[in-house]
This record gives C-alpha cells, structure tokens and sequence, in this order.
C-alpha cells in the first residue's frame, strides 16, 4: 500500500521517462477497454468549471475527480460531473469521483494521467511541479507562475520527467484564427519588418488591503492561502459561493501579477509568437519616471515591446512595421492598409488544432510539443514579471534572457522571486 509519506517520496525522485497508460495507447489502435483519458481538476472556480462543463462532453476524456476548498463549490461541481455522467457513461473503467480539499490525493492515484490546474496563480508552481514529478501531463491556466524563478522550475520539471503540459493561452487556437493568421503574416512579412509591438492591458497588482471577514463554515482558507503570506478571509479573494464572475484576486500581488499578468499573459503572449520567441526574451527593461503604462522591453533584434493601451487603441496588440500596422483584438481585427488582413496571403502556416484542448490531447498520444508548451507559457509570464519589477525600481534593467537573470544587479534579482509559506510550498 503506498502512503501519503511514501508518494512524496517517491514523486520527489528522479525517475525513468514517461510511460503512458495502456488505455491512452489505444487511441493509437491498441485494443483496450478504454480510449479516454483519466483526469483530474484542481481549483473548479469559475474557470476550472467552464473548463469541466467542456471536458465532460468531450469524448476522448473521463473526469475521475477534483481538488476544492470550499464545500458549495465541491457539492456544485459534483453534481454537474455525475449528473452528466449519469446520462452518458464516460467510459468503461470510470468508477466514479475521487474528491479532495488537498490535490496531492489526487496524484495518488496511478489510474489518473492528467490534470488541468485552474487554481488562483499562486497555487500554479507547486501543482505543476508535483503533478509532473507524479508523471501527470498537466493543462496550467496562464499566467502559468507568480515568479520568473518559479516559471523556470515549472519548465524543468516539465522536461525532465516528460509530460505533456499546455498552458491555457487559448488565443493561439481558438477566437477564429484570427490570431494566428496574425501571428502567420507577421512572420511572412505582411507590415514589412516588426519593429515594435503594443501590449494593451491593465497595470501592475498593488498589496493585498482587503478587511479581514469572518471566515465562512465550509472554506478551508488556510489551504487557499497555501504558499501566500497569512492574512484573514475576504470573500472577494474567495467566494463563499458557485460564482459566475472572476474573483478580485487578480489585483493583488500575493496571489497574481494584475491586470497586466491576467490579460498580459494572453497578449504578451501573441506578440512572442509573432517573433517566434518562445525560448528566449528582451535585454532591456525601461520603465517611465512615472506612471503605469509605455515600459519598454527591447530585444537583441532591436524590436521594442510596449505596455500599455494609447488613447486610440483599447486593447489586445498592436504589430508597427515598416509598411503597416495590424490591430488584433478578441473583438476588433484591424490593418493599415485597411485590406491587409483580407488580401494578405500568408507563405508561413502554423499549426490550426481544433481547440485548445484538444491540441493538449493530441499531443499526449503524439508527444508533440502543444501549441502553447511550458516553455512558452514561462517567457510570456516573464515578460509580465520584467514590467512588474520595472514598474516597482523605476530604472533601466539590463536582462539575460539565456541566464534569467539581471545583469550585474543583486537588487532586481532578489525580484526574481519571493518568500513562500514553507507549510504550503512543498516542492
């Protein structure tokens, strides 16, 4: 019988690659029982349940069970699973939900084969780091870490023990194309040479200021809290309810990196794919004397990435180049010249999965690397980390994207990461 002791143990070990489960080889063509995958989700909030309400209908998947500190959401979020299940048998080796406040439980299980994380950003490092030392291929909602430190060791433990992670920046798949038909004009040279790029979210977090509230019966808000620094309950860090709205925790910089991380990590994200930069990053950081918005990160290639929206344009990101501009926007999808992104034909084609999850599906019986890989998800979430320590010293930083580390400065990479609740952080 293996114990919890004897799991941490072994899960902490260095151990041989990867081997995937009989029943995962079958979608390849060998006969099994059972084709579908078995797994688990940590953190069923608002996006962990969007993300159940999809992965329960998708054919090539059974939900064995979920990680959740409140007991409203744990009672609503088994309800949905089994009552659909009850009318669409998931699969013929499915024996019903392991359920859990601590998803260290989950990985346990030797039946189980992924997990999607869709935990406040805070809880992302330690989940991705122990669900892949337990050879669980893991889906991580972006931004995929709190620190560039933290990042960096999600990345390794992706690689060294060869799992199949995806990080949850569904522009690159999903919205219509629109983004990577972007991204593939870029690349093809269809505004001429890039020259800067406009990331158009929100600003900085700001310290956690919220009145302490009697906490509800039925959190476990220590465990919400997990690494983060102590502090009382505040239901607009966690709801006591089944919310349909994004909780505040996003603004805070104990358990996020603002909205310049939230929507960042999605924009940010399509400007590295348009600069095919997914393993490397700028070598400069240039804050403004003041203010939120216009940091400039510069990359070796002398193209600058800007924070920031201007008064002209809202939101998403904006490709300036020598012989155009092009605007793309989960609504808007603009050009100059205005018929650009209609009449362009691209000479670069990237790869179309069907959806985001579907992409990290495949790649698990393929072994490709997902279209939005940890890698990937690690130097989008820098890029939003480097504006962030920007912001906070106001000087010119100088940045080794191969090292990640600042160059000569012992106060900007002491920013690299952060002191965590040793009681909760068990990586």
């Amino acid at each position: 019988m293996t114990t919890r002791r004897s799991f941490l143990k072994q899960a902490s070990l260095a151990s041989a690659p990867f081997i995937l489960p009989s029943h995962i080889w079958a979608a390849k063509g060998e006969s099994s029982p059972n084709s579908r995958i078995n797994l688990a989700i940590i953190g069923p909030g608002k996006m962990g349940r969007t993300h159940a309400h999809k992965l329960i209908r998708n054919p090539r998947v059974q939900i064995t069970g979920f990680a959740e500190i409140a007991d409203v959401r744990t009672q609503h979020t088994k309800e949905l699973i089994e009552k659909h299940y009850s009318k669409s048998t998931p699969g013929d080796n499915w024996k019903g939900l392991k359920i859990t406040n601590d998803y260290l439980e989950l990985l346990e299980d030797k039946s189980l084969d992924a997990v999607l994380i869709a935990t406040p950003d805070h809880w992302h490092g330690e989940a991705t780091i122990r669900a892949a030392r337990a050879k669980k291929h893991v889906y991580c909602e972006k931004p995929i870490s709190l620190t560039i430190k933290e990042g960096r060791a999600m990345a390794d433990a992706v690689k060294e023990n060869g799992i199949v992670f995806q990080t949850g920046s569904q522009q690159r798949s999903e919205y219509g194309g629109k983004f990577r038909r972007t991204v593939e004009m870029i690349r093809s040279g269809a505004i001429g040479e890039l020259k800067k790029i406009r990331v158009c979210v929100g600003g900085p977090p700001k310290p956690c200021d919220l009145p302490t509230e009697p906490t509800p019966e039925g959190i476990d808000w220590d465990t919400w809290l997990g690494p983060a620094p102590m502090r009382g309950f505040n239901k607009i860090l966690c709801p006591d309810d089944v919310h349909n709205h994004f909780p505040a925790w996003r603004r805070y910089r104990e358990y996020c990196n603002g909205g310049l991380a939230d929507m960042g990590a999605h924009h940010f994200d399509i400007g590295q794919w348009a600069m095919d930069a997914d393993n490397t990053g700028p070598v400069k950081v240039i804050p403004p004397k003041e203010g939120e918005r216009d940091l400039k990160m510069v990359y070796a290639n002398g193209v600058e990435v800007v924070h920031g929206s201007t008064p002209d344009w809202r939101g998403g990101t904006i490709f300036y180049g020598t012989e155009g501009t092009i605007w793309v926007d989960r609504g808007p999808w603009k050009s100059d010249p205005e018929n650009l992104i209609k009449d362009y034909k691209a000479t670069v084609s990237l790869r179309q999965p069907k959806n985001h999850h579907d992409d990290w599906l495949d790649c698990i019986h393929n072994g490709e690397l997902p279209i939005a890989h940890a890698e990937a998800g690690h130097r989008t979430a820098t890029l939003c980390q480097l504006c962030n320590i920007g912001y906070e010293l106001r000087r010119e930083l100088t940045w080794d994207p191969k090292k990640e580390v600042f160059v000569g400065d012992d106060e900007a990479n002491k920013l690299t990461d952060r002191k965590r609740r040793k009681k909760w952080y068990r990586v």
